[in-house]
């Protein structure tokens, strides 16, 4: 018979909340934002009150460490689900702050009518009616009788129902007497069974990832200074989002600002740049896999615990070098010039917009690859040369987008064993070969989703060679992106409906130019024979129609930068389908050369 893999037990609430206050269970996300509304607080305390489930809590047991003297010290529990309920327990019983969205530490009061047996969050109407107990964590006081506030509540509102009173404040005294129940997971679990456990237990179907538990253990880990790395790594993400959030910080969090950590993060204030706004899971990811040459977080969670792989024992040793090469890589992946110069190198491959890069693996690993190169001390322009074509090679053959972990295990593991530049050609000749660029490319192209990362490669292409919009004198594609502008139909919408084709057809990406919006209108709904022919007498001295091309070799290199056929001058709806062919071929081949060009 299998062993059980966890115990179920029930606990009083005083008992839970004692627990998380003397530090026996850690709660991750005390520091982090209380996500939920006031009023799911209300109607938490309602349901407790009423006697009503609320779930279980599930507690996964740090594995007790063998210290440098050779003793045990026993391991925490750490609350891997049920942070939000006993936050806004602690925050309605016991009057603890919560931090709020603007990382503002903030009271939730949850008043109580006791003649209608009623929760509602604290109003200023609330604290002026003596028929409410404006908030119900003064009943839970260390001073607090019953007794005394039936009394004090019957004299402020002669007439009410005395026995109803009685009845109601003697069941919200006895509140944190409610039992809740606890998943207790034992300390030997590896986190794919944990996960697995998270997942059949849980019935919001809420995900819980690697990177979650890796910031759980490390907010639990105090003796190593786990809250302030927790903190930094949350702010970072934060900043580098929203830079106001700095004077934020400044203002609530004072401790923090003295600490290393906080200067280092500092150059954030000032910075606009979008184009890579990490979450907590993309820096730990970069600074993990950059420091320890290994791709899985659950072998971070294993080390930051101590593991030491070989014995499978637990050391504290092993915990403590773990924590601060991790705090080691968290600086690395902070450094303002190296970030600033890996977006440059981005940027220069023509990815110059957030919505450009649907893969934020793809990105992370780049910058995984940047910094790696970095510390080996390679030629900086050569570092640049290889993150720009690894990072487009990525984007083409969505390397990261399946398995992303194990790929990112495997590519680490060879780049730091062997020379990058064996494995980075052993990579392509076995992914980029002329079969992909003619046939496996041009088949990606036959899409009507303008969001594929191969659209988006071509776009970027585009960009990197400096293209001008379709039928633009002056304007590039470079500026009809940096500037909120759109694709518009080759074979326009509407004479592509008028002809019977659906959604799918018509919006192909083959079909699709960068152009600016007066030219389209132009265009209207004509069919290309009939447009190119009026283009064909613009460009030979007739007046200005559509955009500023003037001759016929202006008009024909606006076409090659557009990777159109020049067939394009006769088509009607019986070429369309032989165009999107002809098109998706020049596309690809367009991309061949600017990856070359990388």
């Amino acid at each position: 018979m299998q062993k059980p893999k966890y115990s179920v037990n029930q606990h009083l609430i005083e008992t839970v909340l004692a627990w998380t206050k003397s530090g026996e269970i850690a709660i991750p996300e005390i520091q982090r934002p209380f996500v939920w509304e006031t009023s799911r607080v209300r109607d938490l305390i309602d349901s407790l009150y009423r006697g009503y489930p609320v779930g279980y809590l599930i507690a996964w047991k740090n594995p007790n460490v063998r210290l440098k003297d050779g003793t045990y010290s026993e391991g925490k529990k750490v609350l891997i689900d049920g942070q939000q309920r006993v936050t806004a327990m602690g925050a309605a019983i016991l009057g603890m702050q919560v931090i709020n969205k603007e990382y503002k530490r903030t009271r939730i009061k949850i008043a109580f009518h006791p003649v209608r047996e009623e929760f509602e969050v604290q109003t200023a109407v609330m604290l002026k009616d003596p028929l409410w107990i404006p908030d119900i964590a003064e009943v839970f006081g260390a001073h607090a009788h019953s007794y005394s506030m039936i009394r004090n509540y019957l004299a402020n509102n002669p007439g009410v129902g005395q026995e109803k009173v009685i009845d109601a404040i003697n069941n919200l005294f006895s509140l944190s007497k409610r039992q809740i129940g606890m998943i207790d997971l034992e300390a030997d679990l590896d986190i794919e069974t944990v996960t697995e456990i998270f997942i059949r237990i849980n019935s919001q179907g809420v995900i819980l990832s690697q990177a979650d538990f890796a910031m759980s253990k490390i907010a639990a880990s105090e003796q190593f200074d786990g809250p302030n790395l927790r903190k930094a790594i949350d702010y970072f993400c934060h900043l580098a989002a929203v830079p106001d959030f700095y004077n934020h910080i400044v203002d609530v969090d004072k401790e923090f600002t003295t600490t290393d950590y906080f200067s280092r993060m500092s150059w954030l204030r000032k910075e606009t740049e979008d184009l890579y706004d990490p979450d907590y899971s993309d820096m730990l990811r970069v600074a993990f896999t950059t420091e320890f040459h290994r791709g899985k977080l659950s072998d971070l969670v294993s080390l930051l615990s101590g593991r030491n792989f070989e014995t499978r024992v637990f050391e504290e040793s092993i915990a403590e070098e773990s924590f601060r090469r991790l705090k080691d890589g968290i600086f690395t992946f902070m450094n303002e010039t190296s970030f600033n110069r890996f977006i440059m190198i981005i940027k220069s491959a023509g990815f110059i917009a957030p919505w450009m890069i649907r893969s934020k693996n793809a990105l992370n690993f780049a910058y995984i690859l940047y910094l790696t190169l970095k510390k080996q001390g390679l030629n900086p322009a050569l570092i640049e040369t290889y993150v720009r074509r690894w990072f487009a090679m990525s984007i083409l053959t969505s390397r990261y987008s399946s398995s992303p972990e194990s790929t990112m295990d495997y590519d680490i593991k060879r780049i730091s064993e062997l020379s990058f530049d064996s494995y980075f050609k052993t990579i392509e000749d076995g992914n980029l070969s002329d079969a992909y660029w003619t046939v496996t490319l041009p088949q990606a192209l036959e899409t009507p989703v303008t969001s594929a990362p191969v659209f988006h490669v071509y776009l970027a292409a585009q960009v990197k060679q400096n293209d001008k919009g379709f039928l633009s004198k002056d304007i590039t594609v470079n500026h009809l992106i940096t500037n909120a502008g759109d694709v518009h139909h080759l074979f326009p919408k509407n004479y592509l409906k008028k002809n019977n084709l659906g959604r799918s057809q018509y919006n192909q990406v083959a079909n699709f130019v960068y152009m600016q919006s007066e030219i389209n209108i132009k265009v209207g709904d004509k069919s290309p024979s009939v447009y190119f022919n009026e283009l064909k007498e613009q460009a030979n001295n007739g007046g200005l129609k559509y955009g500023g091309i003037r001759t016929i070799k202006e008009l024909l290199d606006n076409l090659h930068q557009n990777a159109i056929p020049e067939s394009i001058f006769d088509m009607s709806i019986d070429d369309y389908r032989y165009f999107l062919v002809e098109r998706r071929a020049l596309m690809a081949s367009k991309i061949k050369d600017y990856y070359q060009s990388l």
